[in-house]
């Protein structure tokens, strides 16, 4: 690590005192080992911590997109943790088209609900990329209740799904089922 050298005048003079000379000499090496571990260190952990974003496409205002009603399928999330769905079109919710209530589990609540409708719709044109999920969450929706919903979109390869606001009809619906 560290050598200290000491030299020794070997000649003396009468009457002078020579001094010794000391020269420290550090090896360097294990310093930059020890840098190039640490700067190595950080950059990997700065890389794997990056937060991860999902994309988020909202409707354009204006004229709704015509859907065909055996391809759409509607997501509430309302207070407590409680989702419903209706398939339809949202006039025709409660009415002809009754609003189900729903459990967040994947294999009996919404996950079966999801893949039963690809299943239905792989018999199609287009298959089960022609569903379109909307997702409305209530005034009394938790925020994880949408994060979790937009998970089981991505978890069941749902390419077209949007966040649409309650309609009247909907949100009348959210009310009575507090």
């Amino acid at each position: 690590m560290a050598d200290i050298t000491i030299v020794v005048n070997e000649r003396h003079k009468t009457g002078l005192r020579q001094r010794k000379k000391h020269t420290l000499k550090i090896d360097m090496t294990p310093m930059v080992d020890l840098g190039f571990l640490l700067i190595t260190f950080f950059v990997v952990t700065t890389e794997l911590n990056k937060p991860r974003a999902m994309n988020l496409y909202m409707p354009h205002d204006g004229a709704p997109t015509p859907t065909a009603e055996s391809k759409s399928i509607t997501f509430l999330a309302g207070a407590n943790n409680k989702l419903f769905y209706y398939s339809g079109e949202e006039k025709d919710a409660g009415i002809k088209n009754p609003i189900i209530p729903i459990t967040w589990d994947r294999q009996t609540g919404i996950g079966k609900i999801i893949s039963g409708k690809q299943l239905q719709l792989d018999g199609m044109k287009g298959g089960r990329e022609e569903l379109v999920a909307i997702i409305k969450p209530g005034k009394e929706a938790t925020y994880k209740n949408l994060i979790d919903l937009l998970d089981e979109m991505t978890i069941y390869r749902v390419t077209r799904y949007a966040i649409v606001k309650l309609g009247t009809q909907e949100i009348e619906f959210l009310e009575k089922s507090q």
